[in-house]
């Protein structure tokens, strides 16, 4: 009966679903993710000047980095969202933090997104948290798009660093700009796509010029010199034997990546990449729900929530909730149905990003990111409809691999430390476990980092402070089991190591691998879990 429905849907607002663009930039660390986004927002004409990201001199940080601690690491920590319009297309950014502590965040964020662009180093090539973020695209076939950046400074050999992509992200490319020289004797990319040359001045404000140009014509010559307009005839041949030719159909697919040349910081290269990405990149996909696959040009909206960010304004103690619009049309005021709470909801004021910068809107479409004000109702994963009830997946917790008590360091400031650590934690910064032996917290994360982030943002935004102490722990994992019996004995036995997380599910904490895995063999009916979603 649904198929049945699902053809007489009204299609009204197909023409705003084709227009969207939802994608995500991710990269390792100090590849140039920030300086990218921000290179795409100055074509979208959201900002007017490009800010160094890392000179202390300017005080214009990244506009994508807008949380204190970001500003003085000069990294991003958690996905901001930024939407533009340009051209004909609304495109929606969401800018990913490369650090691998903060891989989770990336990892949720992959869930929301229709393709993604991967930042490369032409200097280092491909990085450890390169291939991790790659695996996780390819177990959701999510269309990628690479750009090589920094070709303004000395690098690998294009050929081999091609060679190095498929190698390493088990995938094919297909270069559709080609650089002509790197470091200081850049000059510039010849763009495969639109078969023109684009010149390269080193300037961060200004678009370089392009020269509409036949490769075998006499003007490549005074314009690059006759040395270098033969290598890069020869260059182009190779790529034409060597590689396929571009097919749409095999990007969308996730099966091929077009491989973009150019320097972010010098604003060169970007615009290319944007030209073409628009038009090839997919338009909103269905999504996989548990009950059915949701179509966007369904007419009743659905979406889910995929992140939480507490105090985007410092002025106002306020979390916001980013509900990915998954099909028909979201409007401001109708109520909707939160499906875990089964009741139903307004929102006076959702709101779209342009990083910290939120304006209020009406309306939004499959393919959109929304903000939503949150005031404890959300956490990551809720479903909103109008009315069915749906539940969609693919939004796990994986198990921490560092742990430390959190002890209250002021205890004034009880009431703010409590909230402090319930706002930071539906965000999904990191996970929170009661020990049942003695009743204290435990916190647990992917990396290190996480705890200084946790520790600065409790007393700069919460004003608590909290001290950590260690605490000696290998794995946690989420246990259950059919035999209840099994599952109380291991209980009882494994006493000192059980605990509950904010859901009240039982985490069995091991303190070594040997522990564990003694444990697996003890307890044969019991289940051990390494994420949250089972």
């Amino acid at each position: 009966m649904l198929t049945f429905n699902i053809h007489f849907i009204d299609m009204v607002d197909n023409t705003e679903i084709q227009r969207r663009r939802t994608f995500a930039i991710i990269a390792h660390p100090d590849a140039g993710k920030t300086s990218l986004t921000e290179k795409l927002l100055l074509f979208g004409g959201q900002i007017q000047v490009a800010g160094a990201v890392k000179s202390n001199k300017i005080k214009k940080t990244a506009t994508s980095d807008w949380m204190e601690i970001e500003k003085q690491r000069g990294i991003s920590v958690t996905t901001s969202v930024m939407e533009f319009d340009y051209r004909d297309y609304k495109i929606n950014i969401l800018d990913t933090p490369g650090h691998q502590d903060f891989a989770e965040d990336t990892y949720r964020t992959l869930t929301a997104v229709d393709s993604v662009i991967i930042v490369v180093d032409g200097a280092k090539g491909v990085e450890t948290q390169t291939r991790k973020l790659m695996e996780v695209c390819r177990m959701r076939n999510t269309p990628v798009i690479i750009f090589v950046n920094k070709m303004d400074r000395e690098g690998k050999d294009p050929f081999d660093l091609l060679d190095e992509l498929e190698e390493e992200l088990m995938i094919r490319v297909r270069p559709l700009s080609w650089p002509i020289e790197q470091g200081i004797r850049f000059k510039g990319v010849y763009n495969i796509y639109e078969q023109r040359l684009d010149l390269y001045q080193p300037s961060k404000q200004v678009v370089t010029e392009k020269v509409e140009i036949d490769v075998h014509s006499e003007e490549l010559d005074r314009q690059i010199g006759k040395p270098l307009a033969d290598k890069l005839r020869g260059d182009l041949e190779l790529i034409e034997g060597v590689y396929p030719e571009f097919d749409v159909q095999a990007y969308l697919e996730g099966h091929c990546a077009p491989v973009f040349f150019g320097s972010a910081l010098n604003n060169f290269g970007v615009q290319e990449l944007l030209n073409c990405f628009v038009e090839i990149a997919p338009s909103p996909r269905p999504v996989r729900a548990e009950e059915r696959e949701v179509r966007p040009e369904e007419q009743k909206f659905t979406g889910f929530i995929f992140k939480i960010t507490a105090n985007i304004d410092p002025n106002h103690r306020s979390c916001v909730a980013f509900c990915k619009v998954c099909s028909g049309k979201f409007v401001r005021n109708a109520p909707y149905l939160h499906v875990r709470h089964g009741k139903s909801m307004r929102f006076s004021s959702p709101t779209q990003f342009m990083a910290q910068r939120k304006t209020t809107i009406d309306e939004a479409y499959a393919g959109d990111i929304i903000g939503l004000p949150d005031n404890g109702t959300f956490k990551i994963g809720d479903t909103l409809t109008e009315g069915e009830l749906l539940h969609f997946r693919g939004l796990p917790s994986f198990s921490p691999e560092m742990f430390k008590y959190i002890e209250n360091a002021d205890p004034m400031k009880q009431k703010q430390l409590a909230k402090g650590i319930d706002q930071l934690m539906d965000e999904g910064v990191a996970q929170l476990f009661v020990n049942q032996f003695n009743g204290r917290k435990i916190i647990g994360t992917v990396g290190q980092l996480q705890f200084e982030v946790i520790q600065y943002r409790l007393l700069n935004e919460y004003n608590a402070s909290c001290r950590w102490e260690p605490v000696s722990l290998y794995k946690a994992c989420w246990v259950e089991s059919d035999d209840a019996e099994e599952l109380e004995a291991f209980k009882k036995r494994k006493y000192q190591y059980m605990a509950k997380d904010r859901e009240g599910r039982d985490v069995f904490l091991a303190d070594s691998s040997y522990v564990l895995q003694m444990a697996q063999i003890d307890f044969k009916h019991i289940k051990f879990h390494f994420t949250s979603e089972f």
